[in-house]
């Protein structure tokens, strides 16, 4: 037997998150997306799914030159290249999903326009096909720490919580910027020279402790520096402020929380200025 349910269409009033109903009755529906994103990536690529992992390999390589060997920075314990490759991870996995979901919605135009669906989809779809670039670029890490004999410790059950964190941060200011870039275009100009400058706010290349003391509570307000600390933790054993992290953990989730808010907001006006 078919179950069936009526759908009314209705344009929500003032600053209200998405219908969690209408998401989760069209769940399969991301999937889907998700699936789509992942094959138009790679497709007609000569590597395919090796780029996933020499985005952050590359940049370690060129890092460990310049920073380690040249510059003379020094990691917090374990060999530089496991550090910097360590906090490449979730770098890359926040830069790409910003700019990937920032620009989702005019990409799909075709769909917001002429299909209703819950379009808080598009954005979340180009980012959960990272993921899988993520869970790669994970694996090589892992080869680089036996590589080095270079242990794993309990704290690696901490790595879902940091692997959230990472997804939210992404998924708010995703969200947020898909909105805006609907409306006010020069956004997609703006993002990759934000994301550009925002690696060297974030302890990727060089360790907390190369930040003054007094000045490392505001790094806490950066939502991936609490992660990329907790990445090194989690997988080396790195030192880190469960502070500092747990700041950066609630700007994660209150990033998220105002993502689906903004979206909200602006989604009534897609179908008519996209």
């Amino acid at each position: 037997m078919t179950s069936t349910f009526e759908l009314v269409i209705r344009p929500r009033k003032g600053w209200q998150p998405i219908n969690y109903k209408e998401a989760y009755l069209h769940r399969e529906l991301l999937g889907f997306l998700i699936w789509r994103d992942i094959k138009i990536r790679y497709r007609q690529t000569f590597l395919g799914g090796l780029w996933a992992i020499l985005q952050p390999l590359l940049a370690m390589l060129v890092f460990t030159f310049i920073f380690n060997r040249l510059a003379g920075v020094r990691s917090d314990g374990p060999p530089y290249p496991l550090f910097a490759f360590a906090g490449l991870i979730p770098w890359t996995f926040f830069s790409n999903a910003v700019s990937a979901s920032s620009n989702s919605l005019v990409s799909n135009q075709h769909l917001v326009s002429k299909i209703y669906f819950p379009r808080v989809f598009i954005p979340l779809g180009s980012i959960g096909a990272l993921l899988i670039d993520l869970c790669l670029s994970l694996v090589l890490l892992f080869g680089l720490m036996i590589h080095y004999h270079w242990n794993l410790t309990y704290r690696c059950l901490l790595l879902p919580l940091f692997l959230v964190a990472a997804f939210l941060s992404a998924s708010g200011i995703g969200l947020a910027l898909s909105a805006l870039n609907v409306t006010y275009r020069d956004v997609k100009y703006a993002v990759p020279f934000l994301v550009q400058m925002g690696l060297f706010v974030t302890p990727v290349i060089y360790p907390i402790r190369y930040v003054p003391e007094r000045w490392q509570i505001l790094a806490g307000l950066n939502p991936m520096a609490g992660v990329v600390l907790g990445f090194r933790q989690a997988l080396l054993g790195s030192p880190a402020s469960w502070q500092l992290m747990g700041l950066s953990l609630g700007i994660s989730l209150f990033l998220f929380l105002i993502g689906l808010l903004v979206f909200g907001r602006m989604e009534r006006k897609f179908a008519d200025i996209i």
